[in-house]
Protein backbone atom coordinates (compact mmCIF):
# COMPACT_ATOMS: atom_id res chain seq x y z
CA UNK A 1 0.00 0.00 0.00
CA UNK A 2 1.37 3.65 -0.82
CA UNK A 3 1.47 5.57 2.52
CA UNK A 4 1.26 8.71 0.70
CA UNK A 5 -2.24 7.95 -0.89
CA UNK A 6 -3.28 4.88 0.95
CA UNK A 7 -4.26 3.26 -2.06
CA UNK A 8 -2.79 0.02 -3.53
CA UNK A 9 0.56 -0.67 -5.80
CA UNK A 10 0.39 -2.21 -9.03
CA UNK A 11 3.40 -3.33 -10.49
CA UNK A 12 3.79 -4.16 -14.31
CA UNK A 13 6.71 -6.22 -14.78
CA UNK A 14 7.44 -4.85 -18.09
CA UNK A 15 7.69 -0.94 -19.80
CA UNK A 16 6.07 -0.87 -22.60
CA UNK A 17 3.35 0.84 -24.41
CA UNK A 18 1.07 -1.29 -22.52
CA UNK A 19 2.65 -0.51 -19.43
CA UNK A 20 2.47 3.40 -20.53
CA UNK A 21 -1.02 2.92 -21.39
CA UNK A 22 -2.04 0.96 -18.24
CA UNK A 23 0.01 3.95 -16.35
CA UNK A 24 -2.29 6.40 -17.67
CA UNK A 25 -5.35 4.96 -16.00
CA UNK A 26 -3.56 4.34 -12.58
CA UNK A 27 -2.99 8.26 -12.58
CA UNK A 28 -6.97 8.48 -12.88
CA UNK A 29 -7.56 6.03 -10.11
CA UNK A 30 -4.97 7.70 -7.74
CA UNK A 31 -2.39 4.61 -8.04
CA UNK A 32 0.36 4.19 -8.22
CA UNK A 33 1.66 2.33 -10.85
CA UNK A 34 6.02 0.60 -10.17
CA UNK A 35 7.28 -0.46 -13.66
CA UNK A 36 9.81 -3.19 -14.08
CA UNK A 37 11.29 -2.07 -17.25
CA UNK A 38 14.42 -3.16 -19.30
CA UNK A 39 16.17 0.10 -19.44
CA UNK A 40 15.04 4.05 -18.51
CA UNK A 41 14.41 4.22 -22.11
CA UNK A 42 11.40 2.04 -22.38
CA UNK A 43 8.26 4.42 -23.09
CA UNK A 44 6.85 3.14 -19.75
CA UNK A 45 10.17 4.44 -17.89
CA UNK A 46 9.31 7.52 -19.59
CA UNK A 47 6.08 8.80 -17.96
CA UNK A 48 5.80 6.93 -14.82
CA UNK A 49 7.45 7.84 -11.70
CA UNK A 50 8.08 4.43 -9.73
CA UNK A 51 10.51 2.53 -12.54
CA UNK A 52 12.65 -0.45 -11.76
CA UNK A 53 14.97 -0.99 -14.40
CA UNK A 54 15.96 -4.72 -13.99
CA UNK A 55 15.74 -8.37 -16.23
CA UNK A 56 12.48 -9.96 -16.05
CA UNK A 57 14.19 -12.88 -16.48
CA UNK A 58 16.22 -12.92 -13.38
CA UNK A 59 14.57 -14.48 -10.08
CA UNK A 60 16.48 -11.74 -7.96
CA UNK A 61 15.26 -9.20 -9.90
CA UNK A 62 11.75 -10.17 -9.86
CA UNK A 63 11.72 -10.58 -6.20
CA UNK A 64 12.83 -7.11 -5.55
CA UNK A 65 10.32 -5.31 -8.10
CA UNK A 66 7.82 -7.08 -5.93
CA UNK A 67 8.82 -6.08 -2.53
CA UNK A 68 5.69 -3.67 -1.85
CA UNK A 69 3.67 -4.12 -4.92
CA UNK A 70 -0.08 -4.87 -3.72
CA UNK A 71 -0.48 -6.63 -6.75
CA UNK A 72 2.05 -8.58 -9.39
CA UNK A 73 1.15 -8.39 -13.29
CA UNK A 74 2.51 -8.43 -16.94
CA UNK A 75 2.66 -6.19 -20.02
CA UNK A 76 4.05 -9.04 -22.01
CA UNK A 77 3.96 -13.38 -21.73
CA UNK A 78 8.10 -13.40 -21.53
CA UNK A 79 8.53 -13.94 -17.73
CA UNK A 80 9.66 -17.58 -17.13
CA UNK A 81 6.74 -19.25 -15.76
CA UNK A 82 8.96 -20.94 -12.75
CA UNK A 83 9.68 -17.53 -12.06
CA UNK A 84 5.96 -16.46 -11.53
CA UNK A 85 5.49 -19.71 -9.52
CA UNK A 86 8.23 -18.85 -6.85
CA UNK A 87 7.40 -15.13 -6.51
CA UNK A 88 3.52 -16.91 -5.43
CA UNK A 89 5.09 -19.29 -3.14
CA UNK A 90 7.02 -15.74 -1.39
CA UNK A 91 3.43 -15.00 -1.24
CA UNK A 92 3.73 -12.37 -4.10
CA UNK A 93 -0.38 -11.88 -5.18
CA UNK A 94 0.22 -12.52 -9.01
CA UNK A 95 -2.82 -11.57 -11.83
CA UNK A 96 -2.72 -13.87 -13.96
CA UNK A 97 -1.23 -16.79 -12.08
CA UNK A 98 1.11 -19.42 -13.56
CA UNK A 99 -1.45 -21.90 -14.03
CA UNK A 100 -2.98 -19.59 -16.49
CA UNK A 101 -0.55 -17.70 -17.87
CA UNK A 102 0.95 -21.08 -18.90
CA UNK A 103 -1.34 -21.01 -21.85
CA UNK A 104 -0.54 -18.19 -23.30
CA UNK A 105 3.31 -18.72 -23.05
CA UNK A 106 3.02 -22.16 -24.62
CA UNK A 107 1.06 -22.67 -27.38
CA UNK A 108 1.05 -26.91 -27.68
CA UNK A 109 -0.22 -26.29 -23.80
CA UNK A 110 -3.10 -23.92 -24.94
CA UNK A 111 -4.16 -26.03 -28.08
CA UNK A 112 -4.02 -29.11 -25.74
CA UNK A 113 -6.45 -27.37 -22.87
CA UNK A 114 -8.53 -25.80 -25.46
CA UNK A 115 -8.99 -29.43 -27.04
CA UNK A 116 -10.05 -31.31 -24.35
CA UNK A 117 -12.19 -28.02 -23.34
CA UNK A 118 -14.14 -28.45 -26.88
CA UNK A 119 -13.24 -25.54 -28.39
CA UNK A 120 -12.96 -25.05 -31.90
CA UNK A 121 -9.43 -24.92 -33.10
CA UNK A 122 -7.27 -25.43 -36.21
CA UNK A 123 -6.07 -29.33 -36.20
CA UNK A 124 -2.32 -29.23 -34.52
CA UNK A 125 0.16 -31.33 -33.37
CA UNK A 126 3.61 -30.72 -31.96
CA UNK A 127 6.32 -31.74 -34.57
CA UNK A 128 9.95 -32.14 -33.90
CA UNK A 129 11.15 -33.98 -37.83
CA UNK A 130 10.38 -34.00 -41.29
CA UNK A 131 8.61 -37.28 -40.89
CA UNK A 132 6.10 -36.04 -38.26
CA UNK A 133 5.37 -33.49 -40.54
CA UNK A 134 5.17 -34.53 -43.47
CA UNK A 135 2.32 -37.14 -42.01
CA UNK A 136 0.25 -34.80 -40.84
CA UNK A 137 0.64 -32.53 -43.86
CA UNK A 138 -1.10 -35.67 -45.48
CA UNK A 139 -4.11 -35.37 -43.56
CA UNK A 140 -4.70 -32.09 -43.90
CA UNK A 141 -2.59 -30.83 -46.96
CA UNK A 142 -0.38 -28.50 -47.75
CA UNK A 143 0.51 -25.31 -47.14
CA UNK A 144 0.39 -26.03 -43.02
CA UNK A 145 1.22 -23.35 -40.11
CA UNK A 146 4.58 -23.53 -37.96
CA UNK A 147 4.31 -21.78 -34.82
CA UNK A 148 7.15 -21.58 -32.00
CA UNK A 149 5.48 -22.76 -28.87
CA UNK A 150 7.08 -19.61 -27.31
CA UNK A 151 7.89 -16.17 -27.88
CA UNK A 152 6.57 -15.45 -30.87
CA UNK A 153 4.19 -11.87 -31.37
CA UNK A 154 3.50 -9.82 -34.35
CA UNK A 155 3.97 -12.26 -36.83
CA UNK A 156 7.26 -13.70 -35.51
CA UNK A 157 8.10 -16.94 -34.76
CA UNK A 158 4.87 -18.08 -37.48
CA UNK A 159 5.98 -19.60 -40.86
CA UNK A 160 3.49 -20.89 -43.72
CA UNK A 161 5.16 -23.51 -45.49
CA UNK A 162 4.26 -25.37 -48.61
CA UNK A 163 6.72 -28.32 -48.84
CA UNK A 164 9.25 -30.25 -46.60
CA UNK A 165 11.43 -28.33 -48.20
CA UNK A 166 10.97 -24.79 -46.75
CA UNK A 167 9.92 -25.98 -43.61
CA UNK A 168 13.70 -27.65 -43.20
CA UNK A 169 15.39 -24.30 -42.36
CA UNK A 170 12.78 -24.12 -39.23
CA UNK A 171 12.48 -27.47 -38.71
CA UNK A 172 16.74 -27.85 -38.17
CA UNK A 173 16.12 -24.65 -35.87
CA UNK A 174 16.37 -26.53 -32.51
CA UNK A 175 13.17 -24.46 -32.08
CA UNK A 176 9.98 -26.21 -30.12
CA UNK A 177 7.06 -26.17 -32.94
CA UNK A 178 3.60 -26.80 -33.20
CA UNK A 179 2.24 -27.21 -36.86
CA UNK A 180 -1.63 -26.80 -37.36
CA UNK A 181 -3.50 -26.55 -40.65
CA UNK A 182 -3.91 -23.64 -42.61
CA UNK A 183 -7.47 -22.71 -41.93
CA UNK A 184 -9.13 -20.62 -44.98
CA UNK A 185 -10.24 -17.25 -43.29
CA UNK A 186 -13.50 -14.82 -44.22
CA UNK A 187 -11.42 -12.78 -41.97
CA UNK A 188 -9.91 -12.37 -38.26
CA UNK A 189 -12.04 -10.87 -35.07
CA UNK A 190 -11.03 -10.51 -31.70
CA UNK A 191 -12.90 -10.87 -28.25
CA UNK A 192 -10.91 -8.62 -25.05
CA UNK A 193 -12.27 -10.11 -21.92
CA UNK A 194 -11.70 -9.24 -18.17
CA UNK A 195 -11.87 -11.41 -15.30
CA UNK A 196 -11.25 -10.50 -11.46
CA UNK A 197 -10.39 -12.85 -8.68
CA UNK A 198 -13.83 -12.85 -7.29
CA UNK A 199 -15.23 -14.26 -10.63
CA UNK A 200 -16.85 -11.44 -12.19
CA UNK A 201 -16.37 -11.38 -15.88
CA UNK A 202 -17.34 -8.66 -18.79
CA UNK A 203 -16.73 -8.30 -22.58
CA UNK A 204 -16.55 -5.52 -24.77
CA UNK A 205 -18.42 -5.91 -28.45
CA UNK A 206 -16.32 -7.97 -30.99
CA UNK A 207 -14.07 -6.31 -33.65
CA UNK A 208 -12.34 -7.11 -36.54
CA UNK A 209 -8.75 -6.85 -36.84
CA UNK A 210 -7.16 -6.06 -39.97
CA UNK A 211 -3.71 -7.89 -40.79
CA UNK A 212 -0.70 -7.34 -43.38
CA UNK A 213 2.22 -9.22 -43.15
CA UNK A 214 1.27 -10.85 -39.73
CA UNK A 215 1.00 -7.54 -38.09
CA UNK A 216 -2.45 -5.60 -37.01
CA UNK A 217 -2.85 -2.43 -38.84
CA UNK A 218 -6.56 -1.85 -38.00
CA UNK A 219 -9.20 -2.68 -35.81
CA UNK A 220 -12.50 -2.20 -36.81
CA UNK A 221 -15.38 -1.91 -33.83
CA UNK A 222 -17.68 -3.27 -33.92
CA UNK A 223 -16.89 -5.75 -36.40
CA UNK A 224 -18.87 -4.96 -39.29
CA UNK A 225 -22.03 -6.98 -40.97
CA UNK A 226 -21.26 -9.61 -37.77
CA UNK A 227 -24.66 -11.34 -36.78
CA UNK A 228 -25.89 -11.07 -33.72
CA UNK A 229 -25.71 -14.34 -32.78
CA UNK A 230 -21.95 -15.17 -34.26
CA UNK A 231 -21.39 -11.75 -31.73
CA UNK A 232 -22.89 -13.15 -29.14
CA UNK A 233 -21.09 -16.79 -29.59
CA UNK A 234 -17.82 -15.43 -29.79
CA UNK A 235 -18.56 -13.33 -26.54
CA UNK A 236 -19.75 -16.14 -24.62
CA UNK A 237 -16.64 -18.71 -25.83
CA UNK A 238 -14.33 -15.80 -24.33
CA UNK A 239 -15.93 -15.79 -21.15
CA UNK A 240 -15.66 -18.72 -21.17
CA UNK A 241 -12.32 -19.75 -21.83
CA UNK A 242 -11.36 -16.68 -19.17
CA UNK A 243 -13.38 -18.83 -16.99
CA UNK A 244 -12.22 -22.37 -17.38
CA UNK A 245 -8.23 -20.91 -17.39
CA UNK A 246 -8.31 -19.49 -14.43
CA UNK A 247 -7.41 -15.93 -15.99
CA UNK A 248 -7.20 -12.89 -13.71
CA UNK A 249 -7.22 -9.68 -15.44
CA UNK A 250 -7.26 -8.95 -19.03
CA UNK A 251 -8.12 -11.65 -21.93
CA UNK A 252 -7.67 -11.17 -26.00
CA UNK A 253 -9.06 -13.89 -27.72
CA UNK A 254 -8.20 -14.23 -31.28
CA UNK A 255 -10.48 -15.34 -33.43
CA UNK A 256 -10.63 -16.32 -37.26
CA UNK A 257 -13.93 -16.45 -38.71
CA UNK A 258 -14.85 -19.13 -41.48
CA UNK A 259 -17.58 -20.17 -43.85
CA UNK A 260 -17.84 -23.45 -40.69
CA UNK A 261 -17.94 -21.22 -37.69
CA UNK A 262 -15.54 -19.29 -35.57
CA UNK A 263 -11.95 -20.84 -35.07
CA UNK A 264 -9.41 -20.03 -31.96
CA UNK A 265 -6.08 -18.75 -33.04
CA UNK A 266 -4.23 -17.22 -30.04
CA UNK A 267 -4.56 -15.77 -26.27
CA UNK A 268 -3.33 -13.14 -24.96
CA UNK A 269 -3.32 -12.46 -21.03
CA UNK A 270 -2.86 -8.60 -20.61
CA UNK A 271 -3.98 -5.69 -22.55
CA UNK A 272 -4.09 -6.15 -25.76
CA UNK A 273 -3.65 -4.36 -29.02
CA UNK A 274 -7.15 -5.35 -30.43
CA UNK A 275 -8.68 -3.43 -27.24
CA UNK A 276 -6.60 -0.22 -27.98
CA UNK A 277 -9.44 1.25 -29.27
CA UNK A 278 -11.74 1.13 -26.01
CA UNK A 279 -9.80 4.02 -24.38
CA UNK A 280 -11.82 6.26 -26.65
CA UNK A 281 -14.48 3.80 -27.68
CA UNK A 282 -16.01 2.66 -24.37
CA UNK A 283 -17.32 3.59 -21.22
CA UNK A 284 -14.54 1.83 -19.39
CA UNK A 285 -10.68 0.97 -20.97
CA UNK A 286 -8.97 -2.04 -20.90
CA UNK A 287 -6.31 -0.79 -19.33
CA UNK A 288 -8.29 0.68 -16.64
CA UNK A 289 -10.60 -2.48 -16.43
CA UNK A 290 -6.93 -4.17 -16.47
CA UNK A 291 -6.54 -2.69 -12.77
CA UNK A 292 -9.43 -2.76 -11.70
CA UNK A 293 -9.64 -6.58 -12.43
CA UNK A 294 -6.26 -7.39 -10.79
CA UNK A 295 -6.93 -5.54 -7.75
CA UNK A 296 -10.61 -7.14 -7.65
CA UNK A 297 -12.69 -4.10 -7.47
CA UNK A 298 -15.77 -3.94 -9.84
CA UNK A 299 -15.39 -4.17 -13.43
CA UNK A 300 -16.41 -1.12 -15.15
CA UNK A 301 -19.45 -0.76 -18.03
CA UNK A 302 -17.89 -2.00 -21.45
CA UNK A 303 -20.76 -0.12 -23.63
CA UNK A 304 -19.38 1.66 -26.72
CA UNK A 305 -18.84 5.57 -26.50
CA UNK A 306 -19.68 5.53 -30.61
CA UNK A 307 -21.58 3.73 -33.23
CA UNK A 308 -17.84 3.13 -34.65
CA UNK A 309 -15.20 3.53 -33.68
CA UNK A 310 -11.97 2.68 -36.17
CA UNK A 311 -8.38 1.94 -34.64
CA UNK A 312 -5.38 2.59 -37.23
CA UNK A 313 -1.63 1.07 -35.65
CA UNK A 314 1.41 3.30 -36.53
CA UNK A 315 4.06 1.15 -38.02
CA UNK A 316 7.85 2.70 -38.31
CA UNK A 317 8.90 3.07 -41.93
CA UNK A 318 12.15 1.52 -43.76
CA UNK A 319 14.09 3.45 -41.58
CA UNK A 320 15.68 3.21 -37.92
CA UNK A 321 14.61 7.12 -37.47
CA UNK A 322 11.73 9.87 -36.37
CA UNK A 323 10.17 10.79 -39.00
CA UNK A 324 11.55 14.45 -40.39
CA UNK A 325 9.26 17.10 -39.53
CA UNK A 326 7.09 14.85 -36.48
CA UNK A 327 6.25 17.50 -34.49
CA UNK A 328 4.97 19.60 -37.27
CA UNK A 329 2.86 16.52 -38.78
CA UNK A 330 0.92 16.09 -35.44
CA UNK A 331 0.12 20.06 -35.70
CA UNK A 332 -1.20 19.60 -38.57
CA UNK A 333 -2.98 16.30 -37.81
CA UNK A 334 -4.77 18.41 -35.60
CA UNK A 335 -6.15 20.95 -37.02
CA UNK A 336 -6.69 19.09 -40.26
CA UNK A 337 -8.52 16.22 -37.99
CA UNK A 338 -9.78 17.68 -34.96
CA UNK A 339 -11.86 14.69 -33.64
CA UNK A 340 -8.64 11.63 -34.36
CA UNK A 341 -6.84 10.58 -31.63
CA UNK A 342 -3.14 9.99 -30.97
CA UNK A 343 -1.19 7.78 -28.90
CA UNK A 344 2.22 7.86 -29.72
CA UNK A 345 4.37 5.24 -27.40
CA UNK A 346 7.80 7.10 -26.79
CA UNK A 347 9.71 3.62 -28.43
CA UNK A 348 12.13 3.95 -30.96
CA UNK A 349 11.39 3.98 -34.96
CA UNK A 350 11.73 0.72 -36.47
CA UNK A 351 10.86 -1.03 -39.83
CA UNK A 352 7.37 -2.53 -38.85
CA UNK A 353 7.38 -1.96 -35.34
CA UNK A 354 4.11 -0.47 -33.55
CA UNK A 355 5.23 3.19 -32.31
CA UNK A 356 1.36 4.55 -31.96
CA UNK A 357 -1.88 4.53 -32.97
CA UNK A 358 -5.05 6.88 -33.53
CA UNK A 359 -8.65 6.68 -33.31
CA UNK A 360 -11.40 7.77 -34.99
CA UNK A 361 -15.21 7.59 -33.80
CA UNK A 362 -18.06 8.70 -35.60
CA UNK A 363 -21.44 7.38 -37.13
CA UNK A 364 -20.59 5.38 -40.22
CA UNK A 365 -17.91 2.97 -40.57
CA UNK A 366 -16.55 4.12 -44.16
CA UNK A 367 -16.00 7.45 -42.87
CA UNK A 368 -14.63 6.85 -39.93
CA UNK A 369 -12.45 4.49 -41.44
CA UNK A 370 -10.89 7.33 -44.00
CA UNK A 371 -10.33 9.49 -41.66
CA UNK A 372 -8.02 7.21 -39.44
CA UNK A 373 -6.07 6.17 -41.95
CA UNK A 374 -6.01 9.42 -43.74
CA UNK A 375 -4.49 10.50 -40.30
CA UNK A 376 -1.99 7.14 -39.40
CA UNK A 377 -0.72 7.85 -43.20
CA UNK A 378 -0.42 11.04 -42.72
CA UNK A 379 1.76 11.14 -39.36
CA UNK A 380 4.06 8.57 -40.81
CA UNK A 381 4.51 9.41 -44.46
CA UNK A 382 3.48 12.78 -44.58
CA UNK A 383 0.75 11.57 -47.17
CA UNK A 384 -1.65 13.96 -47.67
CA UNK A 385 -3.93 12.95 -49.56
Amino acid sequence: MDARTGLPVVGMVGGGQLARMTHQAAIALGQSLRVLADTVDDGAALVASDVVVGDYRSLDDLRAFARGCDVVTFDHEHVPNEHIRALVADGVVVHPGPDALQFAQDKSAMRRRLTELGVPCPRWATVASERELDEFAAATGWPVVLKASSGGYDGKGVWVVGSLAEAAEVLGSGTALIVEEKVAIVRELAVDVARSPFGQGSVWPVVETVQRDGICVEVLAPAPDLDEDTAEEAQALALRIAQELGVTGMLAVELFETADGLVVNELAMRPHNSAHWTIEGARTSQFEQHLRAVLDYPLGATSPTAPVTVMANLLGGPDDVVPKGLDERVHHLMARWPDVKIHLYGKQFRPGRKVGHVTALGDELDSVRARARAAADYLMNGDAR
